[in-house]
């Protein structure tokens, strides 16, 4: 070989070894980047090539009363669901399925035909339809367990405790403020595909994995009160012929809310069946003038900033008053001459009111309202609610102000009336409202609790106690606006009122629909309730003395009858005892280790008990309990008081 072609030939070699060194390099390269690089991306793509999921909601948390009552909970139901290319015969299949649903054979077929690998037949079926899915033994068609949200206590409550979607997503009330700790981690249900593309279901899956606890969630809401409130403010709106009404109840030491009702209510377990109005928690998301119920912090302003004094006198111009271009004039067409700062809230002259409003001039006037929380959300944990109506001073008139002095001009929710007047019931101090108490574990435990909340101190000890002492007349003097709120022996504070709705066609107040109210606490000397109660368009009884103020009345001497004997089980009854049998009569802490022993020698009260309460104390007494019906003990046998003999037997009464 000549020197020259061996030359050449160590060049090819070279080059062709240079070539594949090359060619290796990328092949290393590419082997690496597969292997390590994107190693977690191809994972995830063949995942998605040869596995496909369905997340499935577990139970949701319960939603309890404080005293452990469920509103809301979650019981398992049977969903039908399809894996159409499993399904030999899909029109045949359609044709059986529709045999059992409502929906046609057609619609079943197509629904098959659109999905690739799952799709839903039917969700949350009856036991009856599941058995009916089952025996066909369709190759392709599962039952798989769901969720149902069921609410026990049906319209209990219903606007503020919401309700959940077919998903099992909250999507009003509490069951939608508190969505993320109600829910729990999802469940997987996996298909899986070979390598021919069949897919194969693993049910299993479903309950390979651990399930989550999650949270229960407990409430400030006593349903025992919640059912009162409910069934009184519902039959007030059937007598007056009303349009609708909300009442709330409140503990005023700690904001905690115990009943917040509205009519028209709707019940959450078909709430599909429901107006958009009626699901609205209305307490808090409506606004609304508040009339004379304005009048009691307007006074307690004026007397907080040394404006004005009980002992002072108003003249109220003989029922007609001209301020700027504006005749103002008393309800009813009133003609009053001189009253006492006293007389003003207890015949609710609006004369009177704007009197005092001027003695406070516009800024000191609209910082008293602003701090009773008027014209900006109240924070309560719910969803939805409003801030109300109220312009900044620097834009009032004469006119405006005075207008806005007996509650014309201002708009108010009546979470906010409700927690200014637990603030004068407080001793002044304003409290942050709220309805959930805690978290608790699947087990019961309370594991987060919330406390009562101090907003600020919007008017002195002093002052609270002199508008509870004025407020006291207007219930209790014989001519008071307020005396159908009465309780016997008991002394209830309080204030009517009656406002006018704007007619925006006709652009003024109308004459004909009306909003009447009156809110209140009792006992007035030393406050264990606040409750608000506002009828809506009656058409008859429109003044709120006349249709609210008999409201308030049988729903607290209820409220009393139902918790004698009961102390401690709420807040609103704390040293004092009632005794059946004697009317309404408080008796001191000293006196109750007495009672304490005759008790036990006597039949007891257990009328207004949940039947877990009565059970309990009958156990207790060594009674034996018979019991009917569901719901709160209406009625017994043998009555309270009543001796007890050897193997004492009491037959107990529930409704709801």
């Amino acid at each position: 070989m000549s020197r020259k072609k061996g030359k050449w030939l160590k060049i090819r070699i070279i080059s062709f070894m240079f070539v594949f060194v090359m060619l290796f390099g990328v092949l290393l390269y590419q082997a690496f980047n597969l292997q390590v690089v994107s190693s977690g991306d191809l994972k995830t793509l063949a995942r998605k090539q040869h596995i496909k999921s369905l997340h499935l909601q577990p139970e949701r948390g319960l939603i309890l009363d404080c005293n452990g009552e469920k509103l809301a909970a979650s019981i398992m139901m049977d969903s039908v669901c399809a894996e159409p290319p499993r399904i030999a015969d899909q029109e045949k299949a359609a044709s059986q399925l529709a045999a059992i649903f409502p929906e046609s054979k057609g619609q079943i077929l197509a629904r098959m035909k659109n999905a690739k690998h799952f799709c839903w037949i039917a969700r949350l079926v009856s036991p009856e339809q599941a058995a009916a899915v089952k025996n066909l033994k369709i190759d392709g068609v599962y039952l798989i367990k769901e969720p149902k949200r069921v609410y026990p206590n049906k319209m209990l409550a219903g606007p503020l405790i919401g309700f959940v979607g077919v998903d099992s997503n909250g999507l009003e009330g509490l069951e939608l403020k508190y969505d993320n700790q109600l829910k729990r981690k999802p469940e997987e249900i996996v298909w899986a595909r070979d390598a021919k593309g069949n897919s194969l279901f693993l049910q299993e899956s479903l309950t390979a994995k651990k399930k989550d606890k999650g949270y229960n969630i407990l409430l400030t809401i006593d349903s025992r009160i919640q059912y009162l409130v409910d069934s009184q403010l519902n039959e007030a709106v059937q007598r007056t012929g009303a349009k609708g009404g909300i009442a709330i109840a409140m503990d005023p030491k700690t904001g905690a809310i115990l009943a917040m009702s509205q009519e028209p209510g709707f019940n959450p377990n078909t709430f599909h069946k429901t107006s958009a109005e009626s699901k609205k928690n209305r307490s808090v998301a409506d606004s609304f003038d508040p009339g004379s119920t304005f009048k009691p912090f307007v006074a307690a302003a004026a007397l907080e900033e040394g404006v004005a004094k009980e002992t002072d006198r108003f003249y109220c111009e003989n029922g007609s008053y001209a301020v700027a271009n504006r005749v103002f004039h008393e309800a009813q067409r009133h003609k009053y001459g001189s009253l006492t700062f006293r007389e003003v809230l207890k015949y609710s002259s609006n004369i009177g009111s704007i009197k005092i409003s001027q003695k406070l001039g516009k800024e000191k006037f609209y910082k008293y309202i602003t701090d009773f929380g008027f014209g900006s959300k109240t924070g309560i944990d719910l969803p939805g609610e409003a801030s109300g109506i109220l312009r900044h001073c620097n834009q009032w008139t004469n006119v405006d102000a005075s207008a806005i002095a007996f509650g014309q001009g201002i708009s108010v929710t009546a979470i906010q009336i409700t927690t200014a007047l637990a603030a004068i019931a407080n001793g002044g101090l304003l409290m942050k409202p709220y309805i959930v108490r805690g978290f608790t574990d699947a087990e019961g435990n309370l594991i987060k609790e919330f406390p009562p909340t101090v907003v600020r101190r919007v008017i002195s000890i002093e002052t609270a106690a002199t508008m509870a002492s004025v407020l006291t007349d207007v219930v209790g003097a014989p001519d008071g606006t307020g005396k159908r709120a009465r309780i016997e022996n008991i002394p209830v504070a309080g204030k009517t009122g009656t406002s006018q709705k704007f007619d925006f066609a006709a652009r003024k107040y109308s004459s004909e629909r009306v909003r009447t109210s009156f809110m209140g606490f009792f006992p007035s000397d030393n406050p264990k309730m606040v409750l608000f109660v506002m009828i809506d368009e009656p058409k008859r009884d429109k003044w709120g003395g006349v249709a609210a103020a008999p409201v308030f009345r049988n729903i607290s001497e209820q409220i009393l009858r139902r918790y004698e004997r009961n102390i401690g089980e709420n807040p609103i009854i704390e040293e004092r005892q009632l005794v059946p049998e004697t009317g309404i009569k408080l008796v001191s802490a000293a006196q109750s280790n007495s009672m304490d022993e005759v008790s036990k020698t006597i039949m007891p009260d257990f009328r207004g008990l949940t039947m877990k309460t009565a059970v309990k104390l009958a156990r207790e007494r060594g009674i034996e309990l018979k019991v009917e019906g569901s719901g709160w003990a209406a009625s017994q046998t043998p009555l309270p008081g009543a001796a007890l003999g050897e193997n004492p037997v009491c037959k107990v009464s529930f409704e709801r």
